[in-house]
């Protein structure tokens, strides 16, 4: 029997391309997507948003629910992030709660703060240092002690920095790259945790398909790397000058401080224990990106 599955920020850059691979694999897949929106066709649009208070979703009994949506670090409005990111997330598990079996909740590493040169691994304590993590913190607290009470299984992954053709990677990186407007920050000199869209979609599949639920799992590649090495590798593969410096306060006018904080925070990720169900196809950045930049050129996107 084919599996059903629900996916929350279905028309996002990662979401995206999960259900995607989900309907590739002949999942029976709902998208559940924001009115003005436009879902994978080969799967079911559920119109809705987080903060609805009904959502049609039918009678559809999910197998798994990929809860993904959020509002991003760029709002600083502290009350849309609680209103979106919690109660958002409170919402809709009451209107689901009794119609899955599995929630897969999909976070980010900020969740673990400050770590210093230590290598980070699923054991490390929460530390969070921004609001916006914190509501993401809170928002899974609460899928975790709820889908515990009523017998609904809960994992959780927290992404590193996820790349690809879409998403920040080319919308804030290549696009500026391009236009010799990006700066670094700090210059770069902290280390970050990247990992391919593919591998971030593949990793997640993988805990739902091998039952390997009820669990956190940390998804990057193998070799973190310091930001200025990634941000230069990719502007000598698109053929540009690599970029210069901006002040870390001047960067926060523009972007905001919980954004510029978790960009500039040194991590290093250990991969290991989601390797042991996942098979990484990019295990480097060096890997990846070529990748990236020859689907960006097949599709005359680099001019």
């Amino acid at each position: 029997m084919t599996e059903s599955i629900l996916v929350t920020g279905a028309t996002g850059f990662i979401g995206s391309n999960l259900v995607n691979c989900l309907v590739k694999k002949r999942y029976q897949v709902s998208s559940l997507v924001r009115k003005g929106k436009s879902g994978h066709s080969k799967s079911k649009i559920i119109t809705g948003d987080l903060t609805d208070k009904k959502i049609d979703f039918g009678n559809e009994q999910y197998d798994c629910v990929f809860h993904l949506a959020s509002h991003t670090p760029l709002e600083k409005n502290k009350t849309i992030l609680h209103k979106v990111n919690l109660e958002g997330t409170k919402n809709l598990f009451d209107q689901i709660k009794n119609n899955t079996k599995s929630i897969l909740y999909v976070s980010g590493l900020g969740v673990y703060g400050e770590t210093g040169e230590r290598v980070v691994d699923e054991s490390f304590s929460y530390n969070p240092n921004t609001e916006f993590v914190k509501t993401r913190i809170m928002a899974q607290k609460y899928l975790e002690k709820n889908c515990k009470e009523i017998g609904v299984d809960f994992s959780v992954v927290h992404f590193g920095d996820v790349y690809g053709s879409g998403g920040w990677f080319y919308e804030f990186l290549i696009k500026r790259l391009l236009k010799h407007t990006f700066r670094l920050p700090k210059k770069g000199d902290y280390y970050k945790g990247f990992v391919h869209v593919d591998d971030a979609v593949g990793s997640m599949i993988s805990i739902m398909e091998k039952n390997k639920m009820n669990d956190t799992y940390n998804v990057v590649d193998s070799m973190p790397t310091k930001f200025r090495d990634f941000v230069n590798y990719t502007a000598d593969a698109i053929g540009v000058k690599h970029p210069g410096n901006v002040p870390v306060f001047l960067a926060k006018t523009v972007l905001g401080g919980d954004l510029i904080k978790l960009l500039t925070t040194s991590m290093k990720v250990s991969n290991e224990k989601i390797s042991k169900i996942y098979n990484f196809k990019f295990h480097s950045y060096k890997d990846g990106i070529p990748n990236v930049i020859s689907e960006l050129r097949n599709q005359n996107r680099l001019q």
